[in-house]
């Protein structure tokens, strides 16, 4: 079986997995270790689309030199 949602970087995989459970709580979502198919496909999306925007807004203050 092969997994799409690996990351590029091997060596970050572990702190994307630190980060998804950060927002995971940052936004409500109970988000749990193992198995999670109770929770919604919206709560999941939401978990991923808040993931991106907070990377787009760390990289924009790195290219606005903050």
């Amino acid at each position: 079986m092969s997994r799409r949602n690996r990351a590029e970087i091997p060596e970050a995989q572990e702190a994307l997995n630190r980060f998804k459970y950060e927002v995971a709580n940052e936004i409500g979502v109970p988000l749990k270790q193992g198995y999670n198919g109770d929770l919604t496909s919206y709560q999941n999306g939401s978990v991923g689309g808040y993931m991106v925007k907070k990377m787009i807004q760390d990289a924009e203050k790195r290219m606005a030199g903050k």
